[in-house]
This record gives C-alpha cells, structure tokens and sequence, in this order.
C-alpha cells in the first residue's frame, strides 16, 4: 500500500498536476496540505473519476488538508483536540480497514510560526505540536498502524537544509521547534525517510524565489512518522522529487511510502 504526503498549495490551482500526478505514482492514500479552499469547492468530481474516496477540512483562502483514498473511509475526525478556539484547518484523520486490522492515517499541516519575534505565532505553533503529541501519544495507545503525514514545517537537523545557517532566524529551524519534533518522534515513531537514509541533500521544499529549484537550495519539512505496528509493515520511502520541475508546480513534492498492508 502506497501512501503520500503532499503540500499541494492550491488545490483548485493545481487540480491538473494533481490528476496527472495521481495516475503517474498511483498512490493508494494521499495526504494533502494548503488546500486553500472550502469543502464544497474542492475540486471532488475530477478526483473521484479516478477512482478516490475524498474527505476534506477546507477553509478559504488558508491553509486546508484532505485524504484521498481508494480504500473506503471506515472513520473521519476533523480538527486536533486540545484548542476550541483553533478555527484553523490544518487536521484531518482517517480510519481504514486492512489485512493487518486497522490502519489510521492523519494529514497534518502545522504552522509555520513566522516571524519568531511575534510571540502569538511562534507561541501558537509550539502550542499546536504539543497538542499533536498528546494526541498522538493516546492514539498509540491503540496499538493500530498509524501514519502522521504532512507538512510539519521542522527542519530536523542541518543535513535537512542545503544552507542550515541561513534558518537559524526562522520557526522551522529553533531549537523549541526541533526538540517539539524529537519529542513527538520519541514517543515510539519511526521516521520514514531517515529511516532508509541518512544522507544530506534530501529535500521536500523548494521556495519560487531566487531559483531556489534550479540551485537545489532546499529544506526537508514534509516527513511521515509511523507507529510500531506500521512500522512493521514498513518497506520503502521515496521523495518524487521530479514534481517540482513540472509546469505551475506546488513549492513541495510529495513524499511517498510503501507499507505491507492490502484493504481488508
């Protein structure tokens, strides 16, 4: 079973990418971020012709994840807990049913928390990873297959930035911010891409400006965590990296893995 995380940034923008993209890397799940739209314009009918299930937690003009699935969605919860007063769609989580029992599969889009210096944005984003890892530490508890994908805007270690000393000022790059990620990551998740490689020079994010592409000046942010039992499961990771050269293309490319699991 194959599963994907992708910062599309504009769905309704990008919905050409998006199918060509779905019928190349024939993905079995996908966890979108940035889909910049309300549910109802979510561009469903154009997904589903190729045979996807779509659930959505949409909001205008912002931020905004999705899960598209040809499994059928046993289960869908929309919002992190913790925080009534978060209006901000950056959460969805789905339940599928497999060979191996339960598989559940979280689309994450954190928040950036630029610039540092305003405390309720760089405030608001480590409140929300603590939250995440609260949450996520329950759902261990469950002992299913359980993927976190998405755009967690962290930069781990320097080896995932081309120039590490030009972050040392952003959110992505903090000290809080990277020791939040470990945090999360040592509650017993495996992190797929570091766990088939080591090497520098793997990125998932490339900024438009300043031909950030073209001189590969790029930042590894969108990185998928797995419980034990998917873990187990776990046979390969891969950054498709040859998105980002495509016409229009989203600042990120999408990051897939390969688990051992088939639908029940």
């Amino acid at each position: 079973m194959k599963i994907v995380t992708w910062n599309i940034n504009g769905v309704r923008a990008r919905i050409g990418n998006l199918t060509h993209w779905l019928t190349e890397s024939a993905p079995d799940i996908v966890c979108l971020q940035e889909i910049k739209t309300v549910d109802d314009q979510f561009p469903r009918a154009e997904i589903e012709a190729l045979g996807y299930n779509v659930e959505t937690n949409g909001q205008k003009s912002f931020n905004g994840v999705a899960i598209l699935s040809k499994l059928p969605f046993d289960e869908v919860n929309r919002g992190l807990p913790g925080d009534d007063a978060d209006d901000h769609a950056r959460f969805i989580e789905g339940v599928f049913s497999t060979d191996q029992g339960a598989l559940r599969v979280a689309s994450l889009y954190l928040p950036n928390g630029n610039p540092i210096d305003d405390e309720r944005k760089f405030s608001y984003k480590l409140a929300w990873m603590a939250r995440l890892e609260r949450w996520a530490e329950e759902r261990l508890r469950l002992e299913e297959a359980l993927v976190l994908a998405g755009d967690y805007n962290v930069i781990p270690e320097p080896a995932d930035a081309r120039f590490p000393e030009n972050w040392l000022g952003d959110a992505l790059f903090q000290p809080q911010t990277r020791q939040a990620f470990r945090r999360l990551k040592n509650l017993g998740f495996t992190e797929a891409v570091r766990s088939v490689t080591d090497s520098a020079g793997v990125y998932t994010f490339w900024d438009y400006q300043a031909g950030a592409w073209q001189k590969n000046n790029g930042i590894r942010i969108d990185h998928l965590l797995l419980s034990p039992e998917a873990a187990n499961r776990f046979s390969s990771a891969s950054v498709e990296k040859h998105v980002r050269a495509w016409e229009k293309p989203s600042d990120h490319v999408p990051v897939a893995i390969d688990l051992s699991l088939r639908p029940a």
